[in-house]
């Protein structure tokens, strides 16, 4: 292992919150997001080797060693610590643009977009001729145009400062942060509504978004994306594995931009090749 990345579902499994979805079985690590390198190939497994450089999603990958079930190898340029903050966001963005079914020369309200998946919404949307609005704190106003966004604060009167950037076809809520019934409002269509952070959302109709899709689909399109320079999402903040106690409550504080990764181990170098499979890997 060299990096893992910290999402908000990890404090979530710790705490308890999601026993119905994710149980846990003592004893029990944490993490799904990882980079890093080979360390031994499981029986029947093909394409990689040994000293091979590779991010994708695995469990308890807070650790000096992981197994992944999913993975790729790492897109030239990009550091163990960039890597390890792509997997999970970019299966999760891609999931819910699908299934909200917005379409090119629609336009997407992301609720909550300057964590890492609405950092991966934005940009995929984007490409996809989706014109996107994004709502976030004041601070990252300026991160969300970067994006591509159109891009306006929380709080008080956001509804009324969204219609006036455009007619809303549909709507993510990230930040679980009480403004389904709005987003439904704006979109005049509670199936034109995704959360994957509001428990409450299908009382308002709404589903609620929270079983994973293909990851290895996920990371081939990331490394395709990534490569043409259309996803990058930055990290905010890293942290050795000794303070994954301090990552935990930031990430729980919000207002994230991009990502947070612990660094398990020294950082090294990346490969070129591009390959994914859909197996276990053990590597550090």
């Amino acid at each position: 292992m060299r990096a893992a990345g910290v999402n908000p579902v990890d404090w979530r499994i710790r705490e308890g919150q999601i026993l119905g979805a994710h149980p846990i079985e003592l004893p029990s690590g944490v993490g799904l997001d990882a980079a890093g390198v080979v360390d031994e190939v499981g029986e029947g497994v093909e394409g990689v080797e040994v000293g091979d450089h590779v991010f994708g999603e695995g469990s308890s990958t807070y650790a000096e060693f992981a197994v992944l079930s999913a993975w790729a190898r790492m897109p030239q340029g990009l550091t163990f610590e960039e890597a390890a903050g792509y997997p999970s966001v970019v299966e999760t963005a891609l999931r819910i643009i699908r299934e909200v079914g917005v379409r090119s020369g629609q336009t997407l309200l992301v609720s909550g977009a300057s964590g890492g998946v609405g950092s991966a919404v934005l940009q995929i949307a984007g490409d996809r001729g989706i014109t996107v609005i994004g709502t976030a704190g004041a601070a990252n106003q300026d991160y969300l145009r970067s994006l591509g966004a159109l891009a306006t604060t929380y709080g008080n009167g956001w509804v009324e400062r969204v219609r006036q950037l455009g007619q809303v076809d549909a709507a993510l809520d990230l930040a679980g942060s009480g403004v389904i019934r709005e987003l439904v409002e704006l979109t005049g269509d509670p199936r034109k509504v995704i959360s994957i952070a509001d428990l409450g959302a299908p009382e308002f109709g709404v589903r609620f978004s929270g079983v994973a899709g293909s990851m290895p689909e996920a990371l081939a399109e990331a490394v395709g994306l990534i490569s043409r320079g259309k996803l990058h999402i930055p990290v905010e903040k890293s942290y050795p594995l000794a303070d994954a106690a301090a990552a935990h409550i930031d990430s729980q504080a919000g207002h994230t931009r991009g990502r947070r990764v612990l660094v398990v181990g020294k950082p090294a170098g990346v490969v070129l090749e591009q390959k994914i499979e859909d197996d276990a890997h053990p590597w550090d």
